[in-house]
């Protein structure tokens, strides 16, 4: 039977760049947050924090606590035929026990981050950036209205992602090493790294997604030699 994994975490915990790295390796990836902007988009609404905020607490006053779990199941249902399945955005602890009912095996995958690296992480976001009074208000409402805090702490596995660009750069490397058995003398790497930057703090998988990328979609499609270049 194909899975069903769900990730979890805070805002700003890095959640997105687990599931980009998970679809990019087959898994069908349904995003609960996608229904609240098509629902913004529907009413003509532009994106705030605030707006945002509204349209959750909306949504879940029309359907329930459980509404992102129940208004995804038809999709969830049909992509898990064939493929494992990813969820992104799974929040209530009412959202679980909807999905537990229907997928009694699936896994919850926690991302978690020290607060202080979140927000500064939030702050600096090309999309849909926050201030520091921003991202506790929403871990406030996200804790106190939506029970969050609930999936997080029952997850079956964590992901630690306090982790540095020295770090990363270390888990590419290792990854660009096996791929070298794979290619041969087809592929060589470079890095290039500010000595000041190797301490600053970036989520997990962030680099390595995009060099997996560049082995899978590029160097696997041409014939001649190919150089991974990291600056």
């Amino acid at each position: 039977m194909n899975k069903l994994i769900a990730v979890v975490g805070m805002t700003g915990s890095g959640k997105s760049v687990i599931t980009d790295y998970l679809e990019n390796n087959g898994f069908k990836k349904v995003y609960f947050g996608g229904l609240t902007y098509e629902k913004m988009k529907e009413e003509g609404i532009s994106y705030t924090p605030e707006a945002d905020k509204m349209m959750r607490v909306k949504m879940r006053e029309e359907y329930g606590m459980a509404a992102y779990a129940i208004l995804s199941l038809p999709k969830i249902k049909e992509y898990i035929k064939d493929c494992y399945v990813l969820i992104d955005g799974l929040y209530s602890w009412d959202e679980y026990l909807v999905l537990k009912k229907e997928f009694p095996n699936i896994i919850l995958l926690s991302v978690v981050v020290d607060k202080n690296i979140r927000y500064d992480r939030l702050k600096i976001r090309p999309n849909r950036n926050y201030t520091y009074e921003e991202a506790m208000d929403r871990d406030l409402n996200e804790i106190e209205k939506l029970s969050k805090g609930g999936p997080i702490c029952y997850a079956d596995y964590y992901i630690l992602n306090n982790g540095t660009i020295e770090d990363e750069i270390n888990f590419v490397e290792s990854y660009l090493k096996i791929q070298q058995y794979r290619f041969g003398d087809k592929l060589s790497y470079e890095f290039k790294i500010d000595e000041a930057a190797r301490t600053v703090k970036i989520p997990k998988l962030s680099i390595l997604s995009l060099v997996e990328n560049s082995c899978v979609h590029g160097i696997e499609n041409v014939s001649r030699n190919a150089n991974v270049y990291i600056d």
